[in-house]
């Protein structure tokens, strides 16, 4: 495993402890499968969070282990072990890292040895979804080749961008409510007990208490100077996107947000002068070179705000709501449509939206557009966005090419050309300003 340096120099203390966290996950998981406790290997955004903090299942998220291997220059073994089996270098490399991690598991008879953070705890079940991106369903059918664990896979559906969201709510939300009893009964079913109603209501309420908080932590980024990057917040995503609901999240955002309001408070920037502000517009990170991001900021500029990971405005109405699953159903249709509406008066597309609106509260100088490799669901349509948002605003854009977690075609050099002839473009454009 390489030892080079690719990981972006953090700004803020939080984000440079934030990693123990991550450890924590994988070591949990261990801890679990040796005490006879129940292991999951979960997708992003599959909203089972709460569920599974209600039934004590210890959670691996697959994605995060693909941006882990990424960082940690382990996981090209684990891609060319997928690919060995027939998978395309094309499908995305959160998919081939878990696959290949299922592979060489079975190979070996035991988790790979050199397997960044130890590897992923054998599951006693998968849990997927709809959301998000194209290969959800197939990709853990496919673990069927390497181990045997209980499937479930369900829908979290969101309207037409074309449609007012206000029209179709209460029809959505109750489809949602049924998928996610389909989900309570899976874990029933599996784990041989019935769901503790008032533990999930509690963690319900926690999960929304923590995304509160950590909601409250991007709206401090709109200072100027901005206290805390785009890097450095993507390493503090994961007690909010994977343990909402256990009270140690609470108290890390708490400790991000106090962090965050001294440096408000203290005009702390991110760099000494910070020349041009950004948002990082489209795409997730290249988590094998996020040292690339120290490259903006040597030249002055800064990532203030990304659409990738990012939180959403808090469900007000929430505690109208007494039924955790309807409450969670309408927590994430809100989630889904915060920009919908909105933009049906505007671009048309609430991702342009939202780029609009934050190039407004962010003051943003520029736009980045990272296209990745293998990752259609937040590359596909990159050009258009552009396109719509030169009907409302001019800004120069840049558009980068890498992959999330396959650095095999990467070039730091181009990458880094780029970035400079990019800051060159923002110059001109604020001098004819």
């Amino acid at each position: 495993m390489s030892k080079d340096k690719t990981t972006a120099t953090k700004s803020t203390k939080t984000a440079q402890e934030s990693y123990k966290i991550v450890k924590k996950m994988y070591a949990r998981a261990r801890e679990a499968v040796n005490e006879g406790a129940p292991v999951a290997w979960v997708m992003t955004a599959s909203i089972a969070e709460e569920m599974l903090y209600a039934m004590d299942v210890v959670p691996i998220y697959t994605e995060n282990y693909g941006a882990v291997c990424a960082a940690k220059k382990g996981a090209g073994p684990l891609l060319q072990a997928a690919e060995a089996d027939g998978f395309s270098n094309v499908i995305c490399g959160y998919v081939r890292t878990g696959l290949g991690h299922a592979a060489k598991r079975k190979e070996l008879g035991m988790i790979p040895p050199d397997a960044p953070e130890g590897g992923m705890a054998d599951p006693n079940m998968l849990i997927g979804s709809s959301a998000g991106c194209d290969p959800r369903f197939k990709w853990y059918q496919a673990m069927a080749r390497y181990m045997d664990a209980p499937y479930f896979a369900f829908e979290v559906p969101a309207p037409p961008n074309n449609v007012d969201p206000d029209e179709v709510r209460e029809v959505y939300v109750h489809y949602q409510i049924e998928e996610l009893k389909r989900l309570k009964a899976f874990l029933e079913k599996t784990l041989g007990r019935k769901m503790d109603e008032d533990k999930l209501m509690q963690a319900v309420i926690t999960a929304e208490q923590t995304r509160t908080v950590w909601w409250k932590c991007y709206e401090m980024r709109r200072a100027v100077p901005c206290p805390m990057p785009t890097e450095d917040m993507l390493s503090c995503v994961v007690p909010g996107m994977f343990y909402p609901s256990y009270p140690e999240s609470i108290n890390f955002y708490k400790g991000l947000y106090a962090e965050l309001e001294e440096r408000v408070r203290n005009k702390i920037g991110v760099v000494p002068e910070e020349k041009y502000r950004l948002v990082w517009g489209g795409g997730l990170p290249p988590w094998h070179s996020m040292n690339l991001f120290n490259h903006f900021e040597e030249r002055g500029a800064v990532c203030v705000i990304e659409t990738c990971y990012c939180q959403f405005e808090p469900f007000e109405d929430a505690y109208k709501y007494n039924d955790p699953l309807e409450r969670l159903a309408r927590w994430y249709y809100h989630r889904f449509t915060t920009k919908q509406k909105k933009a049906l008066n505007g671009p048309g597309h609430p991702r342009v939206q939202r780029i609009l609106d934050w190039i407004d509260e962010y003051q943003a100088d520029g736009l980045v557009m990272h296209s990745s490799i293998s990752c259609r669901a937040t590359t596909v349509g990159q050009m258009y966005f552009e396109n719509v948002l030169r009907d409302y605003i001019r800004i120069p854009t840049l558009f980068m090419e890498s992959d999330i977690v396959d650095d095999r075609d990467y070039s730091e050099a181009q990458a880094k050309a780029k970035i400079d002839a990019f800051i060159e473009t923002m110059e001109s454009h604020k001098q004819r300003l």
